[in-house]
């Protein structure tokens, strides 16, 4: 996977017990529709946690990040598919 490290914004839904569920996100201009959440998981820094999503829009995959602190979304990764 290609480090990307740059902000983004996304739209999620947020249910009970620290469920998040990113839907969609932009970068670059380009608003990419998450088709699949292949992997969570979370990592604690001091009094913040990080959610991580690994997803999919059907072809690349991605990993987001969202930190509870500072309320920013990350696209921290990105992996190009061939289709």
């Amino acid at each position: 996977m290609e480090s990307i490290n740059t902000p983004v914004r996304v739209g999620a839904v947020f249910g009970p017990g620290n469920r998040i569920k990113p839907v969609w996100f932009d970068w670059k201009k380009r608003k990419y529709t998450i088709q699949e959440i292949t992997y969570r998981w979370q990592e604690q820094d001091g009094e913040e946690t990080a959610f991580h999503f690994a997803v999919s829009d059907g072809n690349d995959l991605f990993e987001l990040a969202y930190n509870s602190g500072s309320q920013i979304w990350l696209l921290t990764a990105l992996e190009v598919g061939n289709g």
